[in-house]
C-alpha cells in the first residue's frame, strides 16, 4: 500500500506541475514584448533549385532559361491564435525579392524588425503594389520609390511599379533561345494585377524579445507559366508587359507559386 500512495503522489505532482506550466504559457504577458522575424524566399523550379542561365522544361515541348528574376512583395502582415493582425508599417512594408541577392543557400531574406510578441500562425503578403499605396503619388511612396528605380523595376512612376521582372530566352521545338521578357505589373489606376498571398505556418511562429523565429518560404518559377493557366511562349507569352489579358494571367499564376516549407522557433 505504501508503494500505491506513493506512486500516486508522484503522479498528483506531476500533474501539477504539468498544469502550473501550461497556466504560466497561458498567462504570459506579451503586451510589452516586440521582436524580430524573417521571411526567407527561395527560388526554385518545381523540385531543382533555381540557377541563372539553366535550362528549365515547362508542361509542353517549349523550355526557358532566365537570367534576371525580380519580383516585389508588401503589405506583409501577420495573424496569431487569436485572430489579431500585425501589419508592418507603411512606410518600410515594400520589398524586392532579388535572385542575384541570394545566399549561398540561394535564399532572400526579409527582416521584420519591432514586429509585436505573439503566437503567429499564417502570413499574408501582396506581389506588386496595391493601388491605394500607388495613390499616394511619387512623394508617398518614400524610399522605396528611388530604390525600384534603382533596380528597373520601374517604367515611369506615371505607368508604375514592375511587379515582376524575368529576363531570359525561351526554346521550343522549332526555335531556339529567343528573347524572354515577363515585366509585369499594374498600368496606372486602369489595370489592377496586384495579388495577395495567404500561407499557414506548419507550426506556431513564436515572436518574442529573445526569439527571431525564421519562416522558409518556397517559390516554384515554374508556376509563372504552368500555374492556374499554363501559358504558351509561342502564343505570345515570351513578352509579358500591359496587355490587359496577358498580364492579368501572369499576375494570378505568380500568386500560386508561393507555399511554406518550414519555420525555426530561434
Amino acid at each position: 500500500m505504501k508503494l500505491v500512495k506513493y506512486t500516486f503522489a508522484l503522479l498528483a505532482c506531476a500533474v501539477i506541475t504539468a498544469c502550473s506550466s501550461d497556466d504560466d504559457t497561458a498567462s504570459e504577458d506579451l503586451s510589452n514584448q516586440s521582436g524580430s522575424l524573417t521571411l526567407k524566399y527561395d527560388n526554385g523550379v518545381g523540385d531543382q533549385d533555381f540557377i541563372f542561365g539553366t535550362s528549365y522544361s515547362k508542361s509542353n515541348s517549349e523550355s526557358f532559361k532566365l537570367n534576371t528574376l525580380k519580383y516585389i512583395i508588401s503589405n506583409v502582415r501577420l495573424m496569431d491564435a487569436n485572430g489579431n493582425i500585425f501589419e508592418y508599417p507603411t512606410e518600410d512594408n515594400a520589398f524586392i525579392i532579388d535572385e542575384s541577392d541570394g545566399n549561398n543557400a540561394g535564399e532572400i531574406w526579409v527582416t521584420l524588425d519591432n514586429v509585436d510578441a505573439a503566437d503567429y500562425v499564417s502570413v499574408t503578403f501582396g506581389v506588386g503594389i496595391d493601388q491605394e499605396r500607388f495613390a499616394l503619388g511619387a512623394e508617398g511612396q518614400g524610399a522605396f520609390l528611388e530604390l525600384a528605380d534603382e533596380e528597373e523595376m520601374m517604367w515611369s512612376w506615371a505607368t508604375g511599379y514592375k511587379f515582376v521582372r524575368l529576363d531570359g530566352t525561351y526554346s521550343t521545338s522549332t526555335m531556339t533561345d529567343q528573347p524572354l521578357n515577363v515585366h509585369m505589373g499594374s498600368v496606372g489606376t486602369a489595370l489592377d494585377n496586384y495579388r495577395e498571398v495567404t500561407l499557414d505556418f506548419p507550426n506556431t511562429v513564436l515572436v518574442r524579445a529573445d526569439k527571431t523565429p525564421e519562416v522558409h518560404i518556397e517559390a516554384d518559377i515554374a508556376k509563372v507559366f504552368d500555374g492556374s493557366t499554363a501559358v504558351n511562349f509561342a502564343d505570345g507569352y515570351d513578352q509579358v508587359h500591359t496587355d490587359a489579358d496577358k498580364t492579368a494571367v501572369i499576375a494570378t499564376n505568380i500568386s500560386t507559386m508561393f507555399e511554406v516549407h518550414h519555420v525555426h522557433n530561434d
